[in-house]
């Protein structure tokens, strides 16, 4: 009997060393972020990414006619600042027209450095900024 309950006990503490050795395993996830929207004036940076209108975005945010990004997307350098006017924002009450992916950009749309009014600051990556 006495065998018996010392192979039990040595069968169970081998059972409990087995259960605290790591196991390997693969990685299962996967971050596909595609290709950028092609919208004529930029895209919010926030999902779901749609085309924003002309005059939210900045003059600093396209590079000649080339919109430098933002959220995933984002080809600026790690401390860039750039204004929008998120007046043209739909959480802020724009319920005006809104371009399609793939239009074409109207350079008499485009606000120039003089014209342009913004009201926030953004760094590319969807956060606010608070001064430069």
């Amino acid at each position: 009997m006495r065998v018996l309950n010392c192979l039990t006990l040595t069968a169970f503490a081998a059972g409990g060393l087995f259960a605290l050795c790591p196991t390997s395993s693969t990685a299962q996830v996967r971050i596909d972020i595609g290709v950028a929207p092609e919208c004529p004036y930029g895209y919010y940076d926030v999902a779901p990414f749609s085309c924003a209108p002309a005059g939210y975005y900045g003059p600093e945010w396209f590079s000649g006619d080339v919109f430098i990004g933002a959220g995933p997307w984002f080809r600026g350098r790690d401390e860039f600042r750039g204004q929008v006017n998120n007046r043209f924002h739909p959480d802020h009450g724009y319920r005006g027209e809104f371009p399609h992916r793939g239009d074409r950009a109207e350079p008499a749309n485009r606000p120039s450095r003089s014209s342009f009014r913004g009201n926030e600051e953004r760094d590319g990556r969807g956060h606010e900024t608070h001064g430069r």
